[in-house]
């Protein structure tokens, strides 16, 4: 499947910020208001977005409705994601992706933002970015940042990283799927559980119990996820929890014993995920993943 890539924004240009998942305040974005502002952009938000029904900003025909009307602006060109949580996968289903589809714009986030970065790649075939949200963007790098705003502005990012003692070596090109790990589980047999075979997964998570991990990753595997990709690319597995009698594993060694048998070049600790060094991938696009001696994913 071909997969549209949005086009490159200029200075000077809209972007619009929403909360299509937990609430959100406006002194939790004032930094990245500035941020995105003293790289040349115009930020546009409503007074809906700092709204609340208990965990989330505001209920979800409210929160699907503010993220309609951002899709639908046709001077926003870009859409970034306040924060993640949990709540974007009760409102995907009440968008209307029509008028998206026919100008498509960067959906930017990565964590609960998996949904949507799933749903637009299969259903809809249109590229967006696993990349920096409002709420911890001060904390990113400056490799994170400047990279995060060279994809917005039509330079796709070639990167070569530190090899990990537990890679599997290879090469692989194809194009790059994935996310958060528990949001990927949770859409398993939905129409926007994206498209795996002959692709290279990316994988991360935050704040999951190992056996949940090892649960999850099971859970792929036995769907034959696991065994039809082309690369494993697995980023920042951060604060992992385990039980009072422990797992006895990483959840990196976890994840390399399932994917273990299979003959893919497979890449850990990748700077991209719930860690201040969130470097953008863009999901969608055509990619060249080689895992020697040092590892390098590049862009097309």
């Amino acid at each position: 499947m071909n997969v549209k890539r949005p086009p490159s924004l200029k200075k000077g240009d809209k972007i619009g910020f929403v909360a299509p998942a937990r609430k959100i305040s406006l002194s939790e974005i004032e930094k990245a208001i500035s941020i995105f502002e003293q790289h040349g952009f115009q930020v546009c938000f409503d007074p809906e977005l700092f709204e609340a029904d208990r965990q989330f900003a505001g209920n979800d025909q409210a929160r699907a409705a503010y993220f309609q009307k951002m899709m639908d602006d046709d001077e926003i060109k870009a859409i970034v994601a306040a924060r993640g949580g949990y709540g974007s996968i009760r409102i995907i289903d009440k968008l209307d992706f029509t008028k998206f589809v026919q100008h498509p714009k960067w959906i930017i986030g990565y964590s609960d933002m998996t949904v949507f970065h799933s749903h637009l790649g299969k259903a809809l075939g249109i590229q967006s970015l696993h990349g920096g949200m409002l709420l911890h963007l001060e904390e990113n790098t400056k490799m994170a940042l400047s990279g995060l705003f060279d994809v917005l502005e039509g330079n796709p990012p070639n990167y070569i990283i530190e090899t990990h003692p537990l890679n599997q070596n290879g090469f692989a090109k194809a194009q790059l799927t994935g996310g958060n790990l528990s949001v990927l589980y949770s859409l398993l047999g939905s129409v926007s559980f994206p498209e795996t075979k002959d692709k290279i997964l990316f994988l991360e998570d935050l704040d999951e119990y190992l056996y949940h991990i090892d649960r999850m990753m099971m859970g792929l595997k036995r769907a034959g996820i696991l065994k039809a990709l082309k690369g494993l690319v697995v980023g920042g597995m951060t604060d992992m929890n385990d039980n009072t009698v422990p797992f006895g594993k990483t959840a990196e060694e976890i994840i390399l014993e399932s994917v273990g048998e299979y003959d893919f070049p497979v890449c850990f600790g990748f700077p991209a995920g719930h860690i201040n060094d969130n470097r953008p991938l863009i999901m969608g696009a055509e990619v060249e993943l080689e895992v020697g001696d040092m590892v390098t994913l590049k862009f097309r």
